[in-house]
């Protein structure tokens, strides 16, 4: 069987589009070089002084700034010659038909250059010394180039899972994601590649902890409820953000957010629906604007007297499940109510509440009331009653 054959027509048709795009985005380097001109990359800033938050959107988005990285200048020569290899092994790579990982780009990078300083005297010098340099020039090529590492078929590991009411296509397979026993379908890396066939669901709830997702699942959550369930195992990897984007922006299904009540889990909620600072200049394909938190929240434990919500925990339920605040919590926290995004009433009066008790409660606490009263109770109540915080 041929090596064509192998591959699905998916996987052909954007490997051909990658090859294109990365081709011609190099070509004009060399001909600047035959024109006699200086090599030399304009490149968007990956920093957060050039990310932006776009309050009518809620996405996090990259500025207008860009830095030049020439060739010809020694504090960015080594850089350029970083991103030029990083992107000659991406393309030998695509036109190979092979299926690089990010840590694969690092070992194929990495070796030592020897040559002579202009004091004659022999130096030795590493392409790269660690996988986060030859990571960070991976993302300077997606910026420059325009592309996600996925789209040019760099796979990276599998993190989040989901199960539903639905069917997909990925590569030449149809896969039935309501028949997976008690496992669940791992979102590949390259979620353009999936294509939606039927979905059968009401809303998507995403669950921060894989604990939590596979009670859930095992009890028939998504079938009594219509949902879609997914887990990002902590915080999100893109694939999953991808993933989710897609069943909302596609298919008009409702995000509901699921974490612990504390400000990592807030955040995770945040990076799903806004994005992140690495990652804000594919914001607007990794991000849902539209995902609500649906808890845990502090009013959840704690209730709200200004606005008469009463707590799901009884005083007795508090003094079992919470859990003392780190430092490191409070310092997070303490960063949070410097984000814009995070200097909305609802989570300002949050994250003081947090402040104030220095208490945290995980997803599980819930739980520990009973997995009917999270799955029966707690979950329906906040969708129904729409106590969401944005």
């Amino acid at each position: 069987m041929s090596e064509r054959k192998l591959t699905s027509s998916v996987d052909m048709k954007a490997r051909q589009r990658a090859v294109e795009m990365v081709r011609r985005r190099f070509l004009e380097i060399v001909e600047k070089v035959l024109r006699g001109e200086e090599p030399r990359m304009l490149i968007p800033k990956r920093t957060l002084s050039n990310t932006i938050y776009d309050k009518d959107r809620k996405l996090l988005l990259l500025g207008s700034e860009v830095f030049d990285r020439s060739f010809l200048d020694v504090r960015e020569a080594r850089k350029f010659m970083q991103t030029v290899l990083m992107a000659s092994i991406i393309y030998e790579a695509l036109v190979n038909n092979e299926y690089p990982t990010i840590r694969d780009l690092y070992y194929r990078g990495k070796h030592t250059i020897k040559y002579r300083d202009h004091r004659g005297r022999a130096v030795e010098e590493n392409t790269w010394d660690e996988q986060r340099e030859s990571d960070a020039v991976l993302r300077d090529i997606e910026v420059f180039v325009g592309l996600l590492r996925e789209e040019m078929l760099i796979l990276s590991k599998e993190k989040g899972k989901v199960v539903g009411d639905m069917r997909i296509r990925s590569g030449d397979d149809v896969i039935d994601l309501s028949k997976m026993g008690h496992g669940a379908y791992a979102i590949e890396p390259t979620p353009d590649l999936i294509e939606f066939i039927d979905v059968n669901a009401e809303f998507v709830l995403v669950v921060e902890k894989d604990a939590v997702f596979q009670q859930l699942h095992r009890a028939g959550f998504w079938k009594k409820y219509r949902a879609i369930l997914i887990t990002s195992a902590g915080q999100p990897d893109r694939a999953t953000r991808r993933f989710v984007r897609r069943l909302n922006e596609e298919l008009g299904l409702p995000i509901y957010v699921l974490t612990d009540a504390d400000p990592y889990g807030w955040y995770i909620y945040s990076v799903f629906k806004i994005g992140s600072i690495t990652l804000s200049y594919e914001s607007e394909r990794l991000a849902t604007p539209n995902a609500k938190f649906l808890g845990v929240s502090m009013t959840d434990i704690f209730g709200d007297p200004e606005t008469k919500k009463k707590p799901y925990l009884t005083e007795t339920e508090r003094k079992n499940f919470i859990i003392k605040a780190k430092k490191t919590d409070i310092k997070r926290a303490q960063e949070l109510m410097n984000y814009e995004w995070f200097k909305t009433p609802k989570w300002i009066k949050e994250i003081n509440i947090f402040l104030k008790k220095q208490s945290k409660l995980e997803i599980e606490a819930l739980a520990g009331k009973g997995l009917k009263f999270l799955m029966d109770v707690y979950i329906p109540s906040k969708i129904q009653t729409q106590d969401f915080i944005d």
